[in-house]
């Protein structure tokens, strides 16, 4: 990760800037920030004292919404996303020919392209990687074999309050039917069968700072939006 620093947008924390507007295909639902911090303190149990040293990655950032709260526990965290979004993240398709890597990738995938992120994100991950996924991701039988038979998360958290997404923008008052979990798997040290667990209610409440309207919701004046669809 020598010279990662470097790849750091300056000011990446004002998502509510301009906006540019990606191919409805990118599935751009962006998550909203106490839902990241949910994973650090409720399932992975990460401080920024235990973290000083480590990175995280998210290949999939769209607009920062994820990278602002990881950058609150981990020493480095950066993104890149195959769309410019006009943030000042690198441009690159994680799928392609992006061949970095860092200690975790965490990152909310397309619905669409979620196993081959989380095949790739295992193969470039030094030491874990979290995926944040519908909890219905976790059924299908093509699924188990090409990835959870011989590649079994460590942890299935799931979320018992619900995460809203607003397609195109986070928007602080939504609200959904959809449910959602963290899949974590271990790289150094794979887990024989995952460990099931809840994310409990209330993170919504005590994880959402005062801050995160100003530095991550859609402002009136910001440009057009996406189509208002929420999942």
């Amino acid at each position: 990760m020598a010279g990662a620093r470097s790849m750091i947008p300056v000011g990446h924390t004002a998502v509510m800037a301009t906006r540019r507007e990606p191919p409805d295909a990118l599935d751009f639902f962006p998550t909203p920030p106490w839902a990241t911090r949910a994973l650090l303190s409720h399932v992975l149990g990460l401080s920024s004292d235990e973290f000083l040293s480590s990175s995280a990655w998210d290949p999939c950032c769209g607009e920062g919404h994820m990278v602002g709260p990881l950058r609150e526990y981990f020493w480095q965290a950066e993104g890149s996303d195959v769309f410019d979004y006009g943030k000042g993240f690198p441009v690159a398709d994680f799928l392609a020919d992006d061949t970095r890597s860092a200690d975790w990738l965490i990152t909310n995938p397309p619905f669409k392209i979620a196993e081959a992120v989380v095949l790739r994100a295992l193969e470039r991950a030094q030491v874990g990687v979290a995926m944040l996924v519908r909890s219905v991701w976790l059924e299908g039988t093509g699924r188990y074999e090409r990835l959870f038979r011989d590649r079994p998360p460590a942890i299935i958290a799931q979320f018992c309050e619900r995460v809203p997404m607003t397609k195109g923008r986070w928007d602080p008052d939504a609200s959904t039917a959809t449910s959602y979990a963290w899949i974590v798997w271990h790289v150094a040290k794979p887990a024989a069968a995952p460990v099931f667990t809840w994310i409990p209610p209330g993170c919504r409440k005590a994880l959402t700072r005062p801050e995160d309207r100003r530095r991550f919701a859609m402002q009136p004046d910001a440009g057009p939006l996406l189509a208002s669809a929420a999942e």
